[in-house]
């Protein structure tokens, strides 16, 4: 068993961020990722990804992401680099490759247990994300459809489908996007299925504009002052340029969700059917927390009560980057920043 004051627990953006706030608090720590390289989820994104805002609003504390020379808004390939570059500039104590299996109470520590060995900390800072635990609804038949099925995370490129009929499922980013990936190629039939109608933003509001709405709205709640809407009362979907170039082609027109799959396809309500040779389920995420259960601290909606990032029923316990409720836009590069700050703030005045 090792000890140390700090396990944190994955090497993503918000391992990465807690890191450099870590250090230069200088508390003794460790970042545990389960990936063999770095990177964090950015690596398995499909090949067309691009950030949402240009790389100087999308950048970690202490360094500044470089632009990507003829791209406004970087590709994840480079999003990739720059955390490698990061990780590597500040000498972050990351172990690649060692995943977490659980983590418990002993005497007034924390015990982090791995595939590699036992950590023993003052506190943890959990910082998993969502990318390893997709959701897929429970649709009628998707267990009778004889083709092809994929969630967002299998998603990488319109190879391989050339010639098929495609439906994509999802209304956010990720099926705007993908839908758009996929009908920009002309060579595959795209069907693109949203449960409401899909709210693209005004082609000017970027990630920029997005963070200030998130923030603006946390300190309108810490406050006490009427609930802004966020991110979510201006709408769903950002207008990358892909995601414009299918719009402004009509290739970007999405149908109410159908009621069942078939075998060769789905059926709508009035009993219209299309065809398809695959789905993408681009259905969203959960959070990846099933190493905290043995904590028992889940909540409604298998989310950890938190003030801030600590956690409210064991306050040795940080979340980091999974969403608003532990930070606003703190599942974002440029977001991450504030919060991972403030949970180094408090680690640090623990006993």
């Amino acid at each position: 068993m090792t000890s140390t004051d700090v396990v944190v627990i994955g090497g993503g953006q918000a391992g990465l961020a807690a890191g450099y706030h870590l250090r230069r608090r200088g508390l003794d720590f460790v970042i545990l990722d389960a990936d063999p390289a770095p990177g964090g989820s950015w690596q398995h994104m499909w090949n067309s990804l691009h950030l949402f805002s240009p790389a100087e609003h999308s950048s970690l504390p202490g360094r500044l992401m470089p632009a990507q020379p003829g791209e406004t808004y970087p590709g994840a390939g480079h999003v990739v680099d720059y955390l490698t570059d990061y990780e590597k500039r500040y000498g972050l104590p990351v172990r690649h490759g060692t995943r977490v299996i659980a983590v418990r109470r002993d005497a007034g520590r924390l015990l982090v247990e791995t595939d590699t060995g036992t950590w023993r900390a003052r506190a943890v800072i959990s910082a998993t994300g969502t990318w390893s635990r997709p959701f897929l609804p429970a649709v009628p038949g998707r267990d009778v459809f004889t083709g092809r099925q994929l969630h967002t995370v299998g998603y990488r490129s319109p190879a391989g489908f050339a010639g098929q009929r495609v439906i994509v499922v999802g209304g956010g980013n990720s099926g705007a996007q993908i839908a758009a990936d996929l009908a920009l190629d002309g060579h595959i039939e795209v069907t693109w299925v949203t449960q409401r109608p899909p709210r693209i933003l005004p082609d000017d509001i970027d990630g920029r504009a997005l963070f200030d709405v998130a923030t603006a709205r946390r300190r309108a709640l810490d406050s006490g002052r009427r609930d802004t809407g966020g991110v979510a009362s201006l709408g769903d979907i950002v207008a990358v340029p892909p995601v414009r170039a299918a719009r402004d082609a009509g290739l970007l027109t999405a149908k109410a969700m159908f009621s069942r799959l078939t075998a060769d396809g789905a059926q709508w309500p009035d009993g219209s059917r299309a065809g398809a040779d695959a789905i993408v389920w681009c259905t969203g995420f959960r959070p990846a927390l099933s190493h905290l259960a043995p904590l028992g601290l889940r909540g409604r909606r298998g989310h950890i009560p938190t003030d801030g990032t600590r956690a409210l029923g064991e306050p040795r316990l940080h979340l980091l980057g999974y969403g608003d409720w532990t930070g606003p836009a703190s599942a974002t590069l440029i977001g991450v920043g504030r919060p991972a700050r403030d949970a180094a703030h408090e680690i640090a005045q623990l006993g």
